[in-house]
C-alpha cells in the first residue's frame, strides 16, 4: 500500500514537471514556429522568471556601454524650477553630416521613480541607425503632483523645436516614445495637452511651428476615467485627489481626452497578462484612434505582463516594429 502511494506521489510530480515543462518551452518554440508573429510570453509572473532563471529569456542589459562611433551629449539643462535643474541626454552617430528626425524617450516609473538613462538600449540602438535620440527627465511627485511632469515634457518638446540647429536632429521630424507613466506623458505632450489647456484669452503663447509627428505608447494608461484607473493608489497619488473630489481632473490628465482626427500617427505596444496598466486602456485608445481615421498600429503581445520589453525577445521585437513606423512616418 505504501509503495503505491509512493507511486502515486512520483505519477504526479513527473506529471507536475511535464506541465511546467512545457509551460516553459511552448512560448519559444510557437514563436519559432511564427516569427513574423508577437512573442509570446508565459502569463504569469512565476514562469517568467524561472526561464529567466533556466537560461530561456535574457534580461537586457540596461546600462549598454556606448559604442565609440556615438558621441553622448549628457546633462543638458532645459528647465530650471525653483533651483531644480531639469536635464536632457542626446545620443547621435558622431559622422552625421544630414540633420536625421529626432527621437525623444521618456522612462516609467509611476511618476514617482525612474531614470533618464533606462532606455540606453534604445537610445544607442537608434542612434546607430541614423536617427538623433533623446532622453528627459521630468519632475517627480516627491516635487509636486499633477501636472508638474506633465508641463516637464512639454516645455522640453518646445526646447527641442528650437534646438534642432545645435544638435543636427530636423525638428520638423520628432517622435515621442514612453513607456508606462513616460506613455502617459509622451501622448499628453504628442496630443497637445497644453495648448488645449490654456484658455484662448490669457495671452500666453503656447503654439509653436512644428508639431510631434510621430508617438509610440509602450504600456501606458491613457483613460483616469475608468474604474481601475478611479481606484488605482498609484493614480491617485499622481493626482493627489480622488475621483469623487476632482473628476474633472481625472478628465484633464487623461491623453484620451485630447484626441483628434489631427492627432499624429500612433504605435501601441501591451502585453496581454498586464496586471499594472490593464491592457483594456490601449483597447480603448485603438478604439478611439480608429473611430477619427488617425493612423495607428497596434500590437497586442500576448501573455506578458509589464514592462515586457526588459525580457531581450521583446525588445527586439519592439525594435523591430518601432524601426517600421518610424521608417513610415518619419523619413
Amino acid at each position: 500500500m505504501r509503495s503505491g502511494i509512493v507511486n502515486r506521489l512520483l505519477i504526479g510530480l513527473a506529471s507536475a514537471l511535464v506541465i511546467v515543462v512545457l509551460l516553459m518551452i511552448t512560448p519559444r518554440v510557437w514563436s519559432a514556429l511564427h516569427p513574423d508573429q508577437p512573442p509570446v510570453g508565459y502569463h504569469f509572473l512565476t514562469p517568467t522568471y524561472l526561464a529567466i532563471g533556466v537560461g530561456l529569456e535574457h534580461m537586457i542589459n540596461r546600462r549598454p556601454v556606448v559604442p565609440e562611433d556615438i558621441q553622448g551629449i549628457k546633462n543638458i539643462e532645459y528647465k530650471n524650477v525653483n533651483g531644480k535643474s531639469l536635464q536632457l541626454d542626446i545620443y547621435k552617430r558622431k559622422n552625421l553630416s544630414t540633420k536625421a528626425p529626432l527621437l525623444v524617450f521618456i522612462h516609467g516609473g509611476g511618476w514617482r521613480s525612474g531614470n533618464r538613462a533606462d532606455y540606453l538600449v534604445y537610445l544607442i540602438a537608434f542612434a546607430k541607425k541614423g536617427y538623433v535620440t533623446a532622453t528627459v527627465s521630468y519632475r517627480f511627485l516627491k516635487d509636486a503632483p499633477y501636472p508638474a511632469c506633465a508641463e516637464d515634457i512639454t516645455d522640453a518638446v518646445q526646447w527641442f523645436y528650437k534646438n534642432g540647429g545645435s544638435y543636427g536632429y530636423d525638428p520638423d521630424r520628432i517622435a515621442l516614445i514612453g513607456g508606462s507613466a513616460g506613455a502617459h506623458l509622451a501622448l499628453l505632450a504628442a496630443y497637445n495637452w497644453k495648448k488645449q489647456m490654456t484658455p484662448p484669452d490669457t495671452g500666453v503663447n503656447t503654439g509653436s511651428a512644428h508639431s510631434i509627428k510621430a508617438v509610440v505608447d509602450i504600456y501606458g494608461p491613457t483613460d483616469f476615467t475608468t474604474e481601475f484607473s478611479r481606484t488605482n493608489s498609484t493614480v491617485t497619488g499622481f493626482l493627489a485627489k480622488s475621483f469623487e473630489e476632482a473628476p474633472e481632473l481625472y478628465v484633464e490628465a487623461s491623453p484620451i481626452h485630447y484626441l483628434n482626427k489631427h492627432n499624429p500617427p500612433t504605435m501601441i505596444l501591451h502585453g496581454t497578462s498586464d496586471q499594472t496598466v490593464p491592457i483594456s486602456q490601449s483597447d480603448l485608445l485603438k478604439s478611439r484612434l480608429d473611430s477619427l481615421g488617425v493612423p495607428n498600429v497596434y500590437y497586442r503581445v500576448p501573455l506578458w505582463p509589464h514592462t515586457m520589453d526588459a525580457i531581450e525577445r521583446v525588445n527586439r521585437f519592439s525594435e523591430a516594429k518601432m524601426t517600421d513606423f518610424f521608417m513610415k512616418y518619419l523619413n
